[in-house]
């Protein structure tokens, strides 16, 4: 793929923070530097090994570390952008669970780590940050950075909308930031050992900032925070809600660590629709088959508008919400006659269905809730919506193409899900 990998300790002393004022839910919060501690974490770094390759961008992921230990779900999703584009990836042991679980897989190699506690996560993803910049020589290879972006998927994404309104202000590390699937939550600024200070219930991003926030949410997300911390988009932030979705999916257990970005593996997605799995590796397995709905591809789109709205200025396209009921007991999603919910962002995946897709009503061990359910369509269903298969072709390509003009699908994707289609075997009468 024509990338190097690196690792690196970073050491320092980092500040913890606290509220000056109570924090509220319009983000504009009013943070100040509390205690300090040492600290020496890790970092890894994937860069172009071609130095003509680099596009000046570094992305900087805060590490999730919802399974107690560093997992990058940002570059597994969005690696196939990252590496075609030529981008610089960071990831940051920025956390104590993730930091202690490195060092406990080879005590002597990271010996020196050695990690405060998470009321310091905010400064050290600062530093890290900084680091890039200040030490690009070392950290990057000689690779000049232009752009540095900050970005966080789910418990990540908590810590980052924390991070955004409150510490951001102070420091001004980031060009901006993509906050991916942390539903309407936000961190704590502080815990224990040092002072409790909790965000609100309902979190969302101050409107005041310097930098553009580029905000995703699956549907999952939507209906477990983020509907109530819904806001409108401004000149310096967008909200997209992605049909179709769940918090988590077959790419990020299956397909993602695999993909070289290939017709081949376009179309492994594509069968696996019609096949969803329900197993999660080593997390268990789930009680229904596992959603299956392609949001890798807008990550990826995402990935592209968030660089170049930093670049630019240009912003990236505005996106309709998700379809909610709202006058029942609890909210419920508006679906369409085939169950997919209407609205929201939309790719082929919903508007060229061959299956049902939702990121709610999953089952099974402790992480199934959030990788929602595939129901495929059965023979007679796919003959009735695409007597051919030519038909399903059309129909795809059709979808993709609209994704392609609305600006939510990259058109290297677009070639790989129509190559998809036409290499399928959906469409046509079930054998009698």
């Amino acid at each position: 793929m024509g990338y190097t990998q690196s690792e690196f300790l970073v050491s320092g002393t980092a500040a913890s923070y606290t509220a000056a004022v109570p924090l509220g839910s319009d983000g504009r919060w009013q943070a100040e530097p509390a205690t300090t501690a040492p600290y020496t974490t890790r970092i890894v770094v994937y860069r172009p090994a071609d130095a003509a390759r680099f596009n000046g961008t570094v992305v900087v992921e805060w590490l999730n570390v919802s399974a107690g230990a560093d997992a990058g779900a940002e570059w597994i999703f969005s690696h196939t952008e990252l590496i075609r584009e030529g981008y610089a990836w960071v990831g940051v042991s920025a956390q104590a669970a993730g930091a202690n679980n490195t060092k406990s897989l080879d005590p002597a190699r990271y010996a020196a780590v050695s990690h405060p506690g998470d009321s310091y996560s905010y400064d050290i993803f600062s530093q890290a940050g900084q680091a890039v910049r200040d030490s690009a020589a070392k950290v990057l290879g000689g690779l000049e950075p232009r752009r540095v972006l900050g970005e966080g998927e789910s418990q990540s994404g908590f810590r980052l909308a924390t991070y955004i309104n409150a510490v951001h202000p102070l420091v001004n590390v980031y060009d901006g930031y993509f906050v991916h699937s942390r539903g309407g939550r936000g961190a704590p600024l502080s815990e224990p050992p040092q002072q409790i200070v909790l965000p609100p219930s309902v979190v969302r991003s101050r409107t005041d900032l310097d930098v553009p926030v580029l905000s995703l949410e699956t549907e999952t997300d939507v209906m477990f925070g983020s509907l109530g911390a819904r806001q409108d988009d401004t000149a310096r932030f967008r909200l997209w809600e992605l049909a179709g979705t769940a918090h988590a999916d077959s790419y990020i257990t299956i397909v993602g660590r695999g993909d070289t970005g290939t017709r081949e593996t376009a179309l492994r997605e594509l069968n696996l629709m019609l096949d969803p799995p329900t197993e999660l590796g080593e997390a268990g397995s789930c009680t229904s088959p596992i959603n299956t709905g392609q949001q890798h591809y807008v990550l990826n789109t995402a990935q592209y508008w968030l660089n170049r709205w930093v670049a630019t200025g240009q912003a990236p396209p505005r996106a309709p919400r998700l379809q909610v009921d709202t006058s029942g007991l609890l909210p419920a999603f508006v679906l369409d006659a085939h169950g997919n919910v209407k609205g929201g962002l939309r790719t082929p995946a919903v508007d060229a269905p061959v299956a049902t897709l939702s990121g709610l009503g999953q089952t099974g061990s402790v992480f199934c809730f959030l990788f929602g359910t595939t129901t495929p369509f059965g023979a007679a269903k796919l003959a009735t919506l695409y007597p051919t298969r030519a038909h399903f072709v059309a129909r795809w390509s059709a979808a993709t193409a609209s994704g392609v003009a609305a600006g939510f699908v990259r058109p290297a994707d677009a070639a790989l899900l129509v190559a998809a289609a036409r290499a399928s075997e959906i469409g046509g009468r079930p054998a009698e």
